[in-house]
């Protein structure tokens, strides 16, 4: 029976929209459990010697067995229960489950209650599909991982070097802080909702889970504002020569914190006036899913014609005579990475977005993929292109450390001089004085766009 709890709560928490959902089936089995204990006080309450001879005769007592009410039965007497009402909800199948009352008391129900019920703990498909979901959120869950310790990493390395501050790679900063909130929140969201095999979520209604999942949608909407933000900047300077980027920089900021809480505050009043179930992590109202997923789908669709757009210029400046001078490797480098770019900035979300939300589809397999299993190592792909193949950091990364070990080898040679004699620390500085400036000072050069 715990098995089919387990397969019930997978398919119903990870797909996130299956139908019925986890919390309805509860309350329904809550209720049947209620109306079961009224029942049998009722029956209690009316027993007296004189109107009852089961107890002279020998009885089996009423019970709640968790999922189907038996009421009181005299020795010998078989007695039949109707599938409970949540098998009915899963399977769509009507049945009925007996137990013999015996002189030791109730004996096992048979058929067993999932087979009775038209649902079978031991199909294959259920199996596989379990297995699927488990294999699935491993998945993701090293994705996140790498993406999270590659982001702060790069984020680090932005942050260290004062050259490496513009406009461009603040954007790449705050781009990259997104990736990591919704690593970090995918990790919160499934120690709330999965670090035990209970659902007793469903009925507490707390407000620190209704919170995690506002967090949690808030992270994503955000990271695919900041990718929006990437798509518009790289637009702007290929379209516009000459802007005020602190001024955009500004707007831009707006854009990718602050339109995500709009929406997302929208979304938690939705679902608290009209749709509070659970944990808010089922999504059984299509409209007030729209709230959210509505300006994710927009910011995806535009992302992916300034893309276009952005290619069409790149070819247009390829092909031209000055595309063939020194900028030529420039605007190389950024066809390459915008082509990189284009399925990371959730194009199969879109084309997954209006699919009918089926479960039994293999649709909902590969949907799953691709948003859980591939999108969680996007952190990682972007930290890649923007931080570490990127040749301005990469300069930068040699400089520093070319001067920390020329640091290093004169501290050495300076305490070995000084060891041996003035004589020698004197000869030390003159050939540091002598060396050619170029030498002693480090050239950064522009490299990439990115």
């Amino acid at each position: 029976m715990w098995t089919i709890w387990v397969t019930i709560f997978w398919i119903s928490t990870v797909l996130g929209r299956a139908v019925p959902p986890i919390c309805d089936l509860l309350s329904v089995l809550k209720k049947e459990e209620e109306n079961c204990a009224e029942t049998l006080s009722l029956e209690a309450k009316n027993r007296t010697p004189e109107n009852d001879p089961l107890l002279s005769s020998g009885r089996c007592a009423g019970m709640w067995d968790n999922m189907s009410c038996w009421p009181s039965s005299a020795v010998g007497q078989t007695v039949n229960a109707q599938c409970p009402e949540f098998f009915q909800m899963l399977t769509g199948k009507k049945g009925f489950v007996y137990r013999n009352c015996t002189s030791e008391g109730w004996s096992d129900p048979y058929p067993r209650p999932d087979i009775a019920c038209g649902y079978n703990v031991n199909d294959t498909t259920n199996e596989a599909r379990r297995s699927y979901f488990m294999t699935l959120k491993t998945m993701y869950t090293i994705g996140y991982c790498t993406s999270l310790v590659t982001l702060m990493i790069a984020l680090a390395v932005l942050v260290s070097f004062r050259r490496l501050r513009c406009t461009r790679n603040y954007i790449h900063m705050h781009l990259f802080t997104s990736f990591i909130l919704r690593a970090s929140s995918n990790f919160i969201k499934d120690a709330v909702l999965f670090s035990s095999e209970d659902t007793n979520y469903c009925g507490a209604y707390t407000a620190g889970c209704k919170l995690t999942m506002v967090f949690f949608q808030y992270c994503i909407m955000s990271n695919y504002s900041w990718l929006l933000v990437e798509g518009l900047y790289l637009h702007t300077l290929l379209v516009i020569s000459f802007f005020s980027e602190r001024k955009f920089f500004w707007w831009f900021t707006a854009l990718g914190w602050g339109a995500p809480a709009v929406f997302v505050a929208a979304w938690a009043t939705a679902r608290q006036l009209h749709e509070n179930i659970g944990c808010w992590d089922i999504n059984t109202n299509a409209n007030t899913w729209w709230i959210i997923r509505g300006p994710v789908v927009l910011s995806i669709f535009i992302n992916f014609i300034l893309f276009v757009n952005i290619l069409r210029i790149l070819m247009k400046k390829l092909s031209s005579p000055e595309g063939r001078s020194s900028d030529f490797n420039q605007y190389k480098r950024l066809a390459k990475s915008t082509l990189l770019l284009i399925p990371l900035f959730g194009v199969h979300y879109i084309i997954f977005a209006f699919f009918p939300e089926d479960t039994s589809s293999g649709t909902m397999e590969i949907q799953l993929f691709f948003e859980l299993a591939l999108g969680s190592f996007q952190g990682f792909v972007v930290a890649v292109l923007y931080c570490f193949l990127n040749g301005e950091v990469q300069l930068e990364v040699q400089r520093k450390w070319k001067q920390w070990h020329f640091s290093k080898q004169l501290r050495q040679h300076l305490s070995t001089s000084a060891s041996n004699g003035g004589s020698g620390f004197t000869q030390e500085m003159q050939m540091v004085r002598s060396s050619p400036p170029e030498r002693r000072r480090g050239t950064l050069q522009k490299s990439s766009a990115l």
